[in-house]
């Protein structure tokens, strides 16, 4: 088998593709044969050393694929089966060993690509608008990188729930896509300031929740943007890592919320798992939800795929297929 790993930590160069023996499944797990393996930042981050492992490090998280082999004690799935999967390492590969019972059946028609498309992001996006800050009708959000593959997302589940949505983008394209997905107002931080410009468009009012997924360079801004007791979201560090903060700044706000939350405390059971991913790829089954793939890279060009993800090059999904 093949797989993309980090020897030592660095950039998209430290990425090695390595010809390692194909494993067998043990107890409860299943092999799966990889078609097609989602790119996201926390694979950045684990690539560069900002979170920390044991080396050599599998890189990937989430992806879709044929299950191939079955250890003892599998009674989830069987030899054949369609499934896709987040939150297990070593997903840049053309074979991965996946605990079992964190596998999902792909529905009928829907093909590996969407299948490894929505897995991390979708189900990010359905904890954050569902059950992080559950949106409901006539509130107001505001999602950073809302033309990236969480944002476009974030921003069509928020509208299902009936808010009104504010998202941030780069450039008049990334604009478009956003505007596309629902977005109600679209602020180009590159020529607006987004904290005045939501307290303009809500008459000084604010929003209910902040969807960050930038971090450090959004941050102090977010807070700014918030009706009193309202919420936080940081879900992710694009940016680079948000600096120590004084908790009186919460206070001084309004007794702002502040959460840091992440996929794996939102998916703790297969039960909730299975709760999240069946409405999720449901709706894409159905139309409902439109997943966007920007492009695909074969394993051996993972660099060039961490190279635009970082860039902000990227609308919507990139992934990695085996050759």
């Amino acid at each position: 088998m093949q797989a993309v790993r980090v020897h030592q930590y660095g950039g998209p160069e430290a990425m090695q593709l390595d010809e390692l023996p194909t494993p067998a499944p043990g107890a409860g797990q299943a092999r799966v044969k990889v078609e097609a393996a989602g790119v996201n930042f926390i694979d950045i981050y684990k690539r560069s050393g900002l979170y920390k492992g044991a080396l050599p490090i599998p890189l990937g998280e989430e992806g879709a694929g044929s299950v191939e082999a079955v250890g003892p004690d599998v009674g989830d799935v069987e030899v054949g089966d369609r499934v896709a999967w987040t939150s297990v390492a070593g997903s840049y590969a053309s074979h991965v060993l996946v605990p079992a019972d964190r596998l999902v059946d792909l529905p009928e028609g829907m093909s590996f690509d969407q299948g490894a498309a929505i897995m991390l992001q979708g189900l990010t996006a359905h904890y954050l608008s569902h059950s992080t800050y559950p949106l409901k009708q006539g509130d107001t959000c505001l999602i950073h990188a809302a033309a990236g593959g969480v944002g476009l997302l974030l921003t069509q589940m928020a509208k299902l729930r009936g808010a009104r949505v504010f998202g941030t983008v780069s450039t008049e394209d990334k604009a478009a896509l956003s505007r596309g997905a629902g977005a109600d107002e679209v602020i180009r931080y590159t020529e607006q300031d987004f904290a005045a410009e939501v307290e303009r468009l809500t008459d000084g009012k604010g929003v209910n929740v902040v969807y960050d997924s930038v971090g450090k360079d959004t941050f102090d801004k977010s807070l700014k943007c918030l009706v009193p007791r309202g919420y936080l979201v940081l879900f992710g560090q694009s940016s680079g890592p948000v600096p120590p903060l004084d908790p009186q700044i919460l206070a001084a706000g309004g007794s702002l919320f502040l959460t840091r939350p992440t996929l794996a405390n939102y998916a703790t059971t297969r039960e909730e798992l299975l709760q999240r991913s069946d409405e999720v790829l449901g709706w894409v089954a159905s139309g409902k939800l439109d997943v966007r793939v920007d492009r695909t890279y074969p394993l051996a060009e993972a660099a060039q795929a961490h190279q635009a993800l970082a860039g902000r090059e990227t609308t919507g999904k990139v992934l990695l297929r085996p050759e």
